[in-house]
């Protein structure tokens, strides 16, 4: 990571909260012609009928207006079977944080996160200066804490933000300890992050007129294939979504991204076919890595976080040698590298690099 350039005489200096930030540069180039198993981005591509979509409904006229959401909002809200007034449209999960946090947390108030996790949870909570407490996912298996979380969260604590699964351990909790975090975090908002949820079949949504205090999200970037769209959606109780609005900005999410997604919720046997095919290849995954006596953590998702030790960092650099990119989170769990699961024929070719580099010990 860079260090920021040093302010010139005469400038402004920007808030403390910033100042005192860790930059955050995802290493998202030279990607193109590999096999991306490194983002956990669906790695065939988006269903043929969003493309086929797009051709047909685009045209110069229509990117010359600002987006309308009313078409998408009624047909996403049919696919995932919600009331279009319990979700907002958001930029990738991404804003569906930064409005969350923007909308609930003040300066210096309490936040609780899991670590390691997705770094844009505690990117946003500390652009909002907030206090961020963290509880480790630790032990061989990194199962979900759910004693510390909830002997963590005190009348101070003002938001709980988890992954479910969580990234990037692959790790998931049950809906009964779910409902056990929201029942102890009464005085607090919980946003659930459900990316993955088509690789572990658990969910919050059913919660949401039960519990006033839970905000579920919802990505396109994952099992849809359309991570370049940046769309997400952000479910809540219809009092809490119109707050969310105020905290939005009106036209955060593009005319191609909701068209995309229209065509998207339509073509329901793509992302079961995906779906199972991801399933198929992450056994096929363990399988193998189980034959290499390579180390990994039990994964509900799209991804196995691996053991690598010391080799991580050789072992990342050898797999892009051959066209492989996977993901060195060595910075946040020692050893360990991050696989996404795609297709079973592409796990087969990781496993045959994997193999190669493995025995040459």
């Amino acid at each position: 990571m860079s260090k920021p350039a040093r302010l010139p005489k005469g400038a402004i200096s920007p808030r403390e909260a910033v100042l005192r930030m860790a930059p955050y540069s995802p290493p998202t180039a030279g990607r193109a012609d590999k096999l991306r198993l490194d983002f956990n981005e669906n790695t065939v591509g988006c269903s043929p009928r969003v493309i086929e979509s797009l051709k047909q409904q685009l045209d110069a006229g229509g990117l010359a207006v600002y987006p309308e959401y009313g078409a998408a909002k009624a047909a996403v809200a049919e696919f995932f079977r919600v009331p279009q007034d319990q979700f907002i449209f958001t930029n990738g999960t991404d804003e569906a944080i930064q409005v969350f946090i923007n909308t609930y947390v003040d300066d210096g108030q309490e936040v609780l996160l899991l670590r390691p996790a997705y770094a844009m949870y505690r990117f946003y909570a500390e652009v909002a200066g907030a206090t961020v407490r963290e509880i480790d996912y630790d032990g061989p298996a990194m199962e979900f804490p759910l004693a510390g979380v909830l002997d963590a969260i005190t009348p101070s604590t003002r938001a709980v933000l988890i992954a479910n699964p969580n990234n990037p351990t692959g790790t998931g909790l049950s809906l009964a300890a779910i409902e056990r975090i929201l029942k102890r975090a009464r005085k607090a908002v919980v946003f659930i992050d459900e990316a993955y949820f088509e690789f572990s079949g658990v969910t919050a949504l059913g919660q949401i007129e039960r519990s006033p205090n839970l905000f579920v999200s919802r990505t396109f970037s994952k099992v849809y294939g359309m991570a370049a769209m940046r769309l997400g959606c952000l479910f809540s109780h219809p009092a809490n979504i119109a707050y969310l609005h105020k905290a939005q900005s009106p036209y955060s999410v593009n005319t191609l991204a909701v068209l995309a997604a229209q065509a998207a919720v339509r073509d329901t046997a793509y992302i079961e076919n995906y779906a199972a095919e991801v399933l198929a290849a992450r056994e096929l995954l363990c399988d193998g890595l189980e034959r290499l006596k390579i180390g990994y953590v039990p994964s509900c998702a799209n991804f196995v976080l691996i053991r690598a030790g010391r080799r991580a960092v050789e072992i990342c650099d050898q797999l892009r040698g051959q066209g492989i990119l996977v993901r060195d989170r060595s910075y946040e769990a020692p050893g360990c590298v991050r696989i996404t699961v795609g297709t079973r024929e592409q796990t087969r070719r990781l496993l045959g690099a994997l193999e190669e580099i493995w025995l040459q010990r």
